[in-house]
């Protein structure tokens, strides 16, 4: 199935502020052990304000010139740099190049990497303040088909902990967030 990678970081941008207007608790645990809500919250803003500089054709060097420090009002930093970000990936040519900190690459990975991050982050989210987690199917079932032959990779990668051991008959999105190390159960 093809999937519109450009109306689908759209509708990931919404799972997470939907989860984030539901925050009451910034110093509440999440899925992801590392991090409380707040923690977890900045780095997906924090992931949102890289891509204009990154999709503006500039290296991670010159980038991080323009990586201000994330205020504390956490909702309106997330309005402010989805709306950049999404206005960035909506202008900017899918046979782009990007250059991240591992090399480059076309835009369309950029951006299949960047929804999956926002998506499962969304999880992790609605997990941390009692949402509903289920997620967006169409959003499950893309990332899933990016994500699911890389299993190798992303358990090496350091980024996720090993897979979490599921039933075989388990729906798609317990798959995928089970993919990625964590508990969907």
């Amino acid at each position: 199935m093809a999937f519109d990678w450009l109306e689908l970081v759209l509708a990931a941008h919404q799972e997470f502020g939907s989860r984030l207007a539901e925050v009451d608790d910034w110093n509440g645990s999440t899925p992801n052990s590392d991090w409380n809500v707040e923690q977890l919250v900045r780095h997906v803003i924090d992931e949102q304000e890289w891509v204009p500089p990154l999709l503006g054709g500039l290296t991670v060097t010159l980038a991080s010139a323009h990586i201000a420090p994330i205020g504390d009002d956490l909702w309106t930093e997330w309005q402010k740099y989805s709306d950049a970000a999404i206005n960035a990936w909506q202008s900017t040519s899918l046979s782009a190049k990007v250059h991240l900190s591992f090399g480059t690459v076309g835009m369309e990975y950029y951006l299949r990497q960047q929804i999956s991050d926002v998506l499962i982050h969304s999880w992790d989210l609605g997990r941390a303040v009692g949402y509903d987690d289920r997620l967006n199917p169409e959003l499950v079932e893309a990332v899933w088909s990016d994500m699911s032959h890389q299993q190798d990779v992303l358990a090496q990668s350091g980024l996720f902990a090993a897979p979490v051991e599921i039933a075989e008959d388990s729906s798609l999105q317990d798959k995928l967030i089970a993919l990625t190390g964590r508990d969907p159960r």
